[in-house]
């Protein structure tokens, strides 16, 4: 099947859609059919409006908040909102002033430009992005030393829509160029089972109302998290079951991942443990947590703390992190103490 074919034949007809195709299709194309993020979306609703309405380009945004809450997505609607082309790249890849002029050259006017990890950028190049972003033009360095110059290039209007998960590490200069900084937060869980069911009858995956909760209670407030356990409950209900995603089934499936009912999986429960059991609960540093557990720092700041700290199972002071009672419930242990010894035992 050529390009052409393939753009004429429905999703739903494909017998093997492609992946990204698959991936592309259960992202919500418009802001009446995203889910969640109500404030957000009220706020980006109002400013694409009046853009439209005044036919001029869109102010600069930022969006902040954990990976897989719809940053991404919500770039792609805004474009398709303001009828631009929408360019991404992530703030990794502009490793020099002279990628950041390519990417701006080539920019129509009106169109917007999606950086991702917009705190990763070099600050050698964000100081390029200010002028960018106020006066339409940047100027660049040509040659070195005696023969250096500078050349003024002028750019078309543009929007920047810029994603982040850790807002803190952008400079003061940055964050003040941007008209509109909203947060997005984790999903409730009404709204993910929305999104579970939505997902499921886009991949033509039979589920009942019962079988979205239960996926949705598990997956910590995140619908990329929710898309990839709603791949693998189709996959254990073709090989394990009839087809269909009942809340059994969807209980059997995750339960295989080792995520329970809280949406905790295997390395959430062993770094608690492992506080519990090694530190007496804490305090105890990241570090050292992430040496115990075999895993990266940064893995556990950005990817297990947010959630085991939003849910209270845990808690960062200055000494280091620290279990709630609630993580001790976790870990199924009692921290006693010997009168005599002064010895910590756990049963």
């Amino acid at each position: 099947m050529n390009e052409e074919q393939l753009k004429g034949k429905d999703f739903m007809d494909q017998s093997i859609p492609p992946s990204n195709e698959i991936d592309a299709a259960l992202r919500p194309p418009s802001f009446a059919d995203f889910t969640g993020q109500k404030k957000t979306l009220e706020r980006l609703e109002v400013m694409v409006g009046a853009a439209c309405t005044r036919e001029e380009p869109l102010k600069h945004i930022l969006l902040c908040g954990p990976p897989g809450l719809g940053k991404t997505t919500l770039a792609h609607i805004i474009g398709r909102e303001m009828n631009r082309e929408v360019r991404v790249t992530s703030g990794p890849v502009i490793d020099k002033p002279g990628d950041l002029a390519g990417l701006l050259t080539n920019l129509q006017e009106g169109d917007l430009l999606f950086i991702d990890e917009i705190h990763r950028i070099p600050k050698t190049v964000e100081e390029y992005l200010y002028s960018a972003m106020e006066d339409y033009r940047i100027d660049i360095m040509i040659d070195q030393g005696p023969n250096a110059r500078s050349v003024r290039l002028d750019i078309p209007r543009f929007t920047l829509v810029g994603a982040t998960t850790r807002v803190g590490l952008l400079t003061s200069p940055m964050r003040s160029r941007f008209t509109l900084q909203t947060r997005l937060d984790y999903y409730n869980r009404d709204d993910l089972t929305k999104i579970v069911l939505r997902s499921c009858n886009l991949l033509d995956c039979e589920i009942n109302q019962a079988g979205a909760d239960e996926i949705a209670g598990r997956a910590r407030g995140t619908p990329r998290i929710a898309n990839n356990l709603i791949h693998f409950a189709r996959d254990f209900a073709q090989q394990r079951a009839d087809g269909k995603i009942s809340r059994e089934i969807a209980n059997e499936a995750l339960e295989l991942l080792e995520i329970d009912s809280r949406g905790l999986d295997e390395m959430d429960k062993r770094i608690l443990r492992i506080i519990a059991e090694n530190y007496k609960g804490g305090p105890v540093g990241l570090g050292t947590v992430a040496v115990a557990v075999g895993e990266e720092e940064h893995t556990l700041e950005e990817v297990h703390e947010p959630f085991l700290i939003q849910e209270g199972y845990l808690k960062r002071t200055s000494q280091g992190r620290m279990l709630t009672s609630k993580g001790w419930n976790i870990t199924g242990l009692s921290e006693i103490q010997d009168p005599n010894s002064g010895q910590t035992t756990f049963i």
